[in-house]
């Protein structure tokens, strides 16, 4: 396992680049799930038992849609 670094790196690119990914993780914008669709769905079983998707309703898709969109007016 590799040791990490105990000072920080003055490579310009890195401190950028760790900036901006900072930033990303302070709006949530990283680990925040895109689709509040529950995984089971997605399965062999969701799909025989008809449950809905985004991919494959448009009234499931309409409604995530509009629960991302008041999640985010409510950051």
């Amino acid at each position: 396992m590799a040791e990490r670094k105990s000072t920080p790196s003055q490579d310009k690119a890195q401190v950028e680049v760790q900036k901006v990914v900072d930033e990303a993780e302070e709006r949530g914008y990283i680990g925040v799930p895109v689709d509040p669709t529950p995984k089971s769905h997605y399965t062999v079983a969701g799909v025989i038992a008809g449950e809905p998707t985004p991919e494959t309703d448009p009234e499931h898709a309409r409604r995530v849609r509009q629960e991302l969109d008041d999640a985010d007016r409510a950051r």
